[in-house]
């Protein structure tokens, strides 16, 4: 068993060992994406002020004028000196875009214009995004690829722990596995950061792993949120429906957006930020307001829903954090997990190192391999020689 599990380590690792690299070299990469934006475009925060933020009708209408035509996809508020934005996502020519309006939000000034996906745009930290969710492959093709190194790379945890495991627990072995000798050799360096390092980062490695997952397979997700719920099927997420029959009630949509934010406002005031769908595509969709209640995350949150007609306030299963079910609420933070951000910067920091240590594992691993490779050729040759001067000593001897 000892021996299947090592040849298991072996050659999964070296089948999806770019794979793991590729998404946990650009997972370092984006762990701090929003701290690096937040530095480089000053323009997306105002000064705090103590007055209350214009309507959404008043900043829908602003960023028209500088989207005539298009249709506005999210519109958010930020309590923590962000502006407020509209955004506007669609299709051009098959790619997919992304543009945002900034505003001040105590008075609806326009502050910038901001294309970051589109036709000769070119936005960062989503190229390291597509690389980390699908290889820079179509996401049909790369999604699963990703998910299935994912999996092999949970795989690989067990079996390296296996192999890490030491045959007899004295002071010697001990010492070697819980320590890095880093005034060996450069095997023995590299061995120690592959076999040592890999042992400290498992079991958030498998953390990271596992949220990685519930996104790349559906029935991952709704296994784990089985397990975690005690034997219960995950609900299918579904908005609450407008009552067409009451249609004329409300004179027009906008109006009745301006209401359910002033409604949620009222009962969220301590909220660090809002997000709201604008646009209400068809007849008897409800108007939904969430309401984020820390700033820089998103699982603590509140989501609210709104007849468009009468303004009725629908409750849904699990639309506030606070009261839903354990599953529920690890589902929410599964996001937050993934990057670190439920434990605020430090946990970025944690998830940035995590996912360094996830690249260098292919690595080290591949060079422990190679270096194993050239070895046992010497060890041959050496009893091959042997052998062949076993019968002439005998010869002689006679």
């Amino acid at each position: 068993m000892r021996k299947l599990n090592d040849w298991l380590h072996l050659w999964l690792g070296l089948g999806s060992g770019i794979v793991v690299f590729i998404v946990s070299i650009t997972g370092c990469f984006y762990a701090f994406q929003q701290e690096i934006k937040d530095a480089l475009e000053p323009w997306r925060f105002v000064e705090v002020q103590h007055k209350p933020f214009v309507p959404p009708s008043q900043l829908l209408d602003t960023a028209q004028t500088y989207m005539p035509g298009q249709t506005p996809t999210g519109l958010t508020y930020s309590n923590q000196e962000g502006a407020a934005a509209v955004g506007y996502e669609g299709l051009e020519n098959g790619k997919h875009t992304f543009t945002a309006v900034f505003m001040n939000p105590y008075t609806g000034e326009f502050l910038q214009k901001q294309q970051a996906l589109g036709e000769g745009q070119f936005d960062f930290f989503q190229f390291v995004l597509d690389g980390h969710r699908a290889l820079w492959l179509p996401y049909e093709i790369g999604r699963p690829i990703v998910g299935i190194a994912t999996l092999i790379f949970l795989v690989l945890l067990v079996t390296g722990l296996v192999m890490w495991w030491p045959r007899k627990w004295n002071k010697t072995n001990v010492k070697k596995s819980f320590n890095i000798k880093w005034n060996g050799s450069f095997k023995r360096v590299n061995y120690d950061l592959h076999n040592v390092v890999g042992f400290y980062s498992l079991l958030f490695a498998f953390v990271l792993a596992v949220t990685g997952l519930v996104w790349s397979f559906g029935w991952f997700a709704d296994s784990l949120y089985y397990v975690t719920s005690g034997g219960e099927a995950m609900p299918v997420h579904s908005h609450p429906h407008s009552d067409v029959s009451r249609a004329g009630m409300a004179s027009d949509t906008v109006s009745a957006l301006d209401k359910a934010w002033y409604k949620t406002l009222a009962q969220e005031p301590d909220a660090q930020g809002f997000f709201m769908t604008p646009t209400l595509e068809h007849a008897d969709d409800a108007i939904e307001v969430i309401a984020y209640q820390d700033h820089g995350s998103w699982y603590n949150r509140n989501e609210y829903y709104y007849d468009r007609y009468t303004l009725e306030h629908y409750r849904v299963k699990g639309d506030k954090y606070e009261e839903a079910s354990f599953a529920d609420q690890l589902y929410m933070l599964n996001y937050d997990i993934h990057i670190g951000a439920v434990w605020g910067l430090p946990g970025k920091v944690l998830a940035f190192f995590l996912s360094l240590i996830c690249a260098s594992l292919p690595v080290t691993g591949f060079l422990v391999w190679w270096n194993k490779k050239k070895k046992p050729k010497a060890s041959i040759t050496a009893a091959d020689h042997q052998r062949k001067m076993k019968p002439q000593a005998g010869i002689a001897k006679v």
